[in-house]
Order: structure tokens, then sequence, then C-alpha cells
């Protein structure tokens, strides 16, 4: 069985082990593959592995030895699967396997809004403290959460673990999502109504055509002047034009944001310019235990595969 990885860099830069994977056929795992060598490197491939790099309905079918392609991920976008569905292969994901760690990520960046942590210790660090006359100082308002109302768009694995955060912070919980779930801890409400009132909204739901643009100028419209707007799911969510409209001219406080439409971000992006918008390089999922997770969860799908069972199949 010959295992072909083309982008294995991001999910193991060298602190993770490769075994599992190893231990399933014979394995050539590369850090990046341009789209022009993806054919000629998996030429021989009975399975390929890729977390973002494209397989395109070309590539699928110059690959006659193909059988399994399993992505490194959740979201399957960069995979052809009506291609491999005409050619019987699974295509496979990893699901929940970063819940934990998106959650936290959420958290951080909101914190990181409430309390401008990051700015605090580099004047520190730069003498201000020492040369201060009082014995504290603080450059923006301090925020507590307690008593503030979170807005959850999506209430999936993720979803569900950043309401269960924002209670813990004492916060009021709203959700919007397109089925219903039962939650005793939140309250459920149309779209409109959790912009308006939340002082954070969090967004937690795939991007599809539906969701495209989801955060636009009449819904930033909607948001408090004060409220935050947070974002770890996918950057096409956002109209990233607008929400820099609106943090620009004060229409809202704040934005945190983990992901964007383009990765990585063209140096004239208009974020990257915007008043008091934090912008993380898609790490959320990053932890070492997260990695881990998704490692050993790729190894589990081909082992279900190759035992006649194929578990997460996408296609």
């Amino acid at each position: 069985m010959r295992i072909v990885i083309l982008d294995g860099f991001t999910l193991n830069p060298g602190d993770l082990s490769w075994n599992e994977l190893q231990s399933l056929g014979s394995c050539e795992i590369y850090d990046r593959t341009p789209d022009h060598e993806v054919i000629r490197r998996s030429a021989d491939a009975e399975i390929v592995l890729t977390n973002k790099t494209k397989l395109i309905r070309e590539h699928i079918q110059s690959l006659p030895k193909l059988r399994y392609i399993g992505v490194l991920a959740t979201g399957t976008n960069v995979v052809d699967l009506k291609a491999a569905r005409e050619r019987n292969i699974p295509v496979t994901n990893v699901p929940g396997y970063g819940t934990k760690s998106v959650a936290q990520t959420t958290m951080a960046l909101l914190l990181e809004l409430c309390h401008c942590v990051g700015h605090h210790s580099q004047t520190v660090h730069e003498g201000r403290w020492s040369r201060n006359v009082d014995w504290c100082y603080w450059d923006f308002p301090l925020i507590e959460l307690d008593g503030l109302t979170m807005g959850v768009v999506g209430f999936g694995n993720i979803g569900r673990a950043v309401a269960a955060l924002a209670r813990a912070f004492g916060m009021r919980v709203l959700v919007y999502t397109a089925s219903r779930r039962i939650a005793e801890f939140v309250s459920f409400t149309d779209l409109e109504s959790l912009f308006r009132q939340s002082d954070v909204v969090s967004l937690h739901c795939p991007l599809t055509p539906e969701t495209q643009n989801l955060v636009n100028s009449q819904r930033l419209s909607w948001m408090k002047p004060s409220a935050f707007l947070l974002n770890t799911s996918r950057g096409g969510l956002v109209d990233e034009r607008a929400l820099a409209d609106a943090l620009n001219s004060g229409r809202i406080a704040g934005a945190g944001l983990d992901v964007l439409s383009t990765e990585p971000p063209p140096l004239g992006h208009p974020l990257l310019s915007a008043k008091n918008c934090i912008i993380t390089p898609h790490l959320a999922w990053a932890t070492r235990a997260s990695r881990s997770r998704l490692m050993n969860a790729a190894a589990e799908n081909i082992r279900a595969f190759l035992n006649g069972k194929p578990q997460n199949v996408v296609n």
C-alpha cells in the first residue's frame, strides 16, 4: 500500500511522529506540493492525504491507482468530491479533533480585545511602567465579561464548546443555528435578534453558498457600537471590506479573527490596517494535542477503509 502525503508540514512541523501512518504502508511525505507536482508525486499512490493542497478533477482522473483520499482537516472543499465519487473513491475527513483548541483560541481573542494584554505587556517591556508616576495604568477601557451577552452563530461541537466557556465567564448566551438543538444553558433566537442583542458575536458555522458573506454591512449595522465580532471558522463568512469599514468608522468596537478569505492575505488586505482588529494566522486548530488527535484519527480512517468499513466518508 503506497501512501502519499502532499502537504504534511503544517500538521507535523517536526514535533509529532508519523509512525502511525507509516505502519500502514510505504509512506512518502512532502512538506508542500505545488499544483503542478500533484500528479507526478501521486502517480503510484493508492492513498493520497492532503490538508490544503487541492485535488481537482484533472488530478483525480490522472491517478489510475488511486483508491482513497483522506483530508487532514474537517473541511473538504479542497477535493472535487463529485469527481472522486464518479470513480468510487471515498473521501474522508477528520471531524472534531480541534474542538477544544478552537474554542480556547476564540476566548483568547476575546480576552485580548477585553484587556489588550499584548499591548500592555509591550509597554511594560519598553520601560513605561518603570517611568510611570502611578502604580498602574491602562490605555484602553478594560471590559468584564460577566453579565454580557455572547451570540454564537452555529451550534456544532465548537459552537457548543464556546457557549460553555462563555457561560463559565458569566455570560448570557444566545444561539442561532439552522438545525435547532436542545441545550438548557443557552437561548435560541433569530439572526437579527442575535446581532442586535449580543455584546460579542462569534461565528462557528461552515462556509456554504448560503453563509458566504453572512456578516455583511447590514448585519454589522445591527450590532452595538460596543460589540466585538469573532471568527475562528471560515474567512468567507465575513464581507471583509464591510468589516474594515465598520471598524474604522467605529460602527463596532473590535474584531478578533483567526481566518481570512484569502490565506495568506495580500499585504494590502483591508483588515490588516483596520482599527482594533486582532488577526492570528489560522492557528486555532494547531495545538500539539489537537494535531496529534488529527494524525491518529487520519490513521484510523485508513485502517477502517482497509478493513472494508470506511468511516468519516464525506462523498
